[in-house]
């Protein structure tokens, strides 16, 4: 299985990502196949826009029932609107993946 390269963000996240407030990103298994180390170009999913670069600092497999306040903390938001955003991009999926990062 080959390993990513590139990661999209809506572009309302990309203030976050790029202050240093967004350390965390959660997705399904289509897109946890970062592997831990590696440098990945940022794009704004909508338009394809290059935002700059990541490291992926760990990936981890985790129930949408687990998210908890830190998780929110890491997304820069409270934990009702992280849950809500979760659902309104992966509605019905339980199995999520922490893909941890920092800006490079």
């Amino acid at each position: 299985m080959s390993h990513p390269t590139k990661i999209t963000f809506f572009k309302r996240f990309m203030t976050d990502i790029q202050n240093g407030a967004k350390t965390i990103t959660i997705r399904d298994f289509s897109e946890s196949h970062y592997r831990v180390s590696s440098i990945v170009d940022v794009y704004a999913l909508e338009d394809q826009s290059y935002i700059g670069k990541i490291k992926v600092l760990a990936v981890k497999p985790i129930n949408f029932d687990e998210l908890n306040e830190k998780h929110a903390l890491q997304e820069n938001m409270t934990l009702c609107e992280l849950q809500s955003v979760i659902r309104d991009i992966y509605p019905g999926i339980e199995q999520l993946f922490v893909i941890e990062f920092e800006l490079v």
